[in-house]
C-alpha cells in the first residue's frame, strides 16, 4: 500500500513540475509577442513618420495611421490603416527614396517577428491540457496582425 502512495506522490509531483515549467514557458513567450508587437509599433510609427515627411500627398493618412494604436482590439482598424499607407507606397514611381525602402524592410521584418510569436504563442496556449489547466491565466489570446507587403520595394 506505501507502494502505491508513493507512485501518486511521484505523478503528481512530475504533474505540478510539468505545469509549473510549461505555466513559466507560456510566460516567456507572451512577454516574447509583446516586445515583438512594441517593435512592431515602433517600425509602423517610423514607417509613418518618414511616409509623412517624403510623401506630402500621405502626410494625413500617416498621421490618422500613427494615430490609432497598436492594441488587440484596435488591430483591424491598424491594420486598414496602414494597408493605405502601404499602398501609398507601393504607387511611388522609382526611384522610391532610400529611407523609406528600410523603413518598409524594418516593418516586413518585425511584421513576420511578430506573427511568428504569435504562432508559438497560440500553438502553447490551444492545447487542451494547457485550457484544461488555465495555464494561460488572464492573458488575452494574442492575434495575428496583417500587412500588405512592399517588397518589391528597392
Amino acid at each position: 500500500m506505501i507502494a502505491f502512495y508513493i507512485a501518486v506522490a511521484v505523478v503528481l509531483t512530475a504533474v505540478l513540475l510539468w505545469a509549473y515549467f510549461t505555466a513559466q514557458r507560456l510566460n516567456r513567450l507572451h512577454i516574447r509577442t509583446d516586445a515583438a508587437r512594441q517593435s512592431l509599433n515602433a517600425a509602423l510609427d517610423r514607417r509613418c513618420a518618414l511616409v509623412g515627411a517624403l510623401i506630402p500627398g500621405a502626410a494625413e493618412a500617416a498621421r490618422k495611421a500613427e494615430a490609432i494604436p497598436l492594441e488587440y482590439p484596435r488591430f483591424s482598424e491598424r491594420s486598414r490603416a496602414e494597408r493605405a499607407i502601404s499602398e501609398v507606397i507601393n504607387a511611388q514611381p522609382a526611384p522610391v527614396p532610400e529611407a523609406l525602402v528600410d523603413a518598409a524592410a524594418r516593418v516586413e521584418l518585425a511584421h513576420r517577428f511578430y506573427n511568428e510569436a504569435v504562432t508559438d504563442t497560440r500553438g502553447l496556449r490551444t492545447r487542451a491540457s494547457i485550457r484544461l489547466l488555465r495555464l494561460g491565466g488572464a492573458a488575452p489570446l494574442p492575434e495575428y496582425f496583417e500587412l500588405v507587403d512592399t517588397d518589391q520595394l528597392g
